[in-house]
């Protein structure tokens, strides 16, 4: 079968998109209000944009009423959130966090994971979660779609400070992947976690070019911070 979204409904009793770009990494994702309310919810479009310096996106769509997401308006006005890596012992609250609640109330309390401080910012990380960045605001782009759920922002971040707990690293340094279980979104109702990882290296790399592929930066000291001042 083929069909053009744009103009035509797919001939599937549910729609195929969104269950062919998978897996998708889950931005399970902190903020906190001008007024000091604190917010937590999970986005199933979140990526790495790039690693020299980190840098990340989000996607949030709008409510059927046409509001924005908490998320994004916290991310506005005060010029942070966190991201807390989902795993498969959180996908509980993980899944509580996605629901609607009024921005005076907190998803923290409804999931029943614990607050931790942040370091530059007053955002809340969740401190059962094994990974965190901080990531500072850089910009929103907004795209209009069809309908008011099909209107997206489109957010990006610098990432100013990474956390990880030392009990998820392997003797080597490197995260324990399989320990950790990382939760990952399917299409539907459905989702994965990693259970299984393999090595693959590019026959003929360059050096340079096997430091991307580690996400390693090309220069370690000297370099400016992206990082405005206090």
């Amino acid at each position: 079968m083929k069909y053009d979204p744009a103009i035509e409904a797919s001939a599937l009793p549910y729609s195929p998109f969104k269950s062919c770009t998978v897996p998708r990494p889950i931005g399970w994702l902190s903020s906190i209000s001008a007024d000091g309310i604190d917010n937590l919810a999970p986005y199933s479009q979140w990526q790495n944009l790039t690693f020299d310096p980190p840098m990340v996106m989000f996607a949030a769509n709008q409510y059927p009423d046409g509001r924005r997401k908490d998320t994004v308006i916290n991310a506005e006005e005060t010029g942070w959130f966190v991201w807390n890596m989902a795993t498969y012992d959180l996908r509980e609250a993980v899944n509580i966090s996605a629901m609607a609640l009024p921005p005076e109330q907190s998803e923290f309390d409804i999931a029943g994971v614990t607050r931790r401080s942040a370091d530059l910012s007053s955002v809340p990380m969740v401190a059962e979660s094994p990974v965190h960045f901080e990531c500072r605001y850089l910009s929103t782009h907004r795209f209009i779609g069809n309908s008011k759920v099909g209107t997206i922002d489109v957010v990006f971040a610098a990432v100013e400070r990474i956390h990880i707990d030392d009990a998820f690293l392997t003797a080597d340094g490197r995260l324990d992947i399989l320990r950790i279980r990382p939760l990952a979104r399917l299409g539907y109702h459905d989702y994965t976690s990693v259970t299984e990882t393999f090595a693959m290296h590019v026959p003929n790399a360059s050096p340079e070019a096997d430091d991307g592929l580690e996400g390693q930066p090309a220069r370690r000291s000297g370099v400016p911070s992206m990082r405005p001042p206090h």
